[in-house]
């Protein structure tokens, strides 16, 4: 995000095109045709937007979405869009949800924020909440904070409302365990800190009635053979997203085999989509729910 002063974030017109999904020319069409509002500009006469313009295009481009004419839209006030917008969010199964979370992370709003997921859980399911809302908005909040539209504390503070809410649906998932139950290991390289994948992991697991050792992100690889001695779980589950150091992808996965060759390596994430060539015998690669739940069946 481009700080123009220390008062008052600043978008780029690229940066409110990524946020709200609103295209660049629909913007100055916007601007230019509807005069629904003004860019202020630099001294070098680059356009940018403040935070109260971005609120405002996030509910325009929610009731557009929605079917309701712009033209229409150009004669409501702040209020009258706010009201509008807030009978859309009904439905958790619409696009719009996502920009209503996108503001309860720009404003820190809690309140909103688990009344979304709540409504949502309610009407959905729980699984279906986090594979059809929370992840897509995940996604979406990583390019933002990529390109720099959302600030750290943001993600940091939405991400623990989430993980809050898979460790509450967790817990309410007890383990006893049959002849059908296996035992898996949970846990992240050591830089990868980015847990909410694998703790929606571990409810799946868990609510398939498999026992699970968490052990969570950050986690030297050395340390896996001490819990793999003691535990001796049938499977090793990690998420490669963040580069990782002095290695690759299919390095780190051939020596979680080598070193564990009686064990099945479950592994997937954004860095597992770039290896090129096979993995070895016990390594298998899931991209989505149904392929864990495929493999532990």
């Amino acid at each position: 995000m481009n700080s123009f002063d220390t008062h008052m974030a600043h978008y780029s017109i690229k940066e409110v095109e990524t946020l709200t999904g609103v295209k660049a020319h629909t913007l100055r069409i916007w601007e230019q045709r509807y005069h629904l509002l003004k860019p202020r500009r630099t001294k070098t006469n680059i356009r940018y937007y403040t935070d109260e313009q971005l609120r405002l295009l996030l509910n325009i481009g929610t009731l557009n979405r929605s079917g309701m004419k712009i033209s229409k839209i150009a004669g409501l006030t702040s209020e009258q869009m706010g009201k509008e917008v807030l009978v859309l969010h009904n439905t958790p199964n619409s696009d719009n949800l996502l920009d209503s979370m996108i503001h309860c992370m720009l404003d820190f709003d809690e309140r909103r924020f688990e009344k979304i997921l709540s409504n949502a859980i309610m009407k959905i399911g729980f699984e279906a909440t986090v594979t059809r809302l929370i992840f897509p908005f995940l996604n979406r909040t990583g390019v933002l904070w990529a390109t720099g539209s959302v600030k750290v504390v943001q993600e940091h503070y939405i991400t623990n409302l989430i993980r809050r809410k898979i460790l509450v649906a967790t817990d309410a998932q007890p383990v006893e365990p049959n002849a059908q139950s296996k035992k898996f290991v949970l846990f992240l390289p050591e830089q990868e800190s980015h847990e909410l994948l694998l703790l929606f992991t571990e409810y799946l697991l868990r609510k398939n009635n498999h026992e699970v050792a968490y052990i969570g992100a950050r986690l030297p690889v050395g340390e896996l053979a001490y819990i793999y001695q003691v535990y001796k779980p049938d499977y090793l589950v990690t998420f490669l997203t963040a580069p990782l150091e002095d290695t690759t992808p299919a390095a780190y996965c051939k020596k979680l085999s080598t070193m564990f060759p009686q064990c099945k390596i479950v592994t997937g994430g954004v860095q597992m989509e770039q290896v090129k060539g096979g993995l070895p015998s016990n390594c298998v690669l899931v991209r989505s729910q149904e392929d864990l739940l495929g493999i532990i069946s």
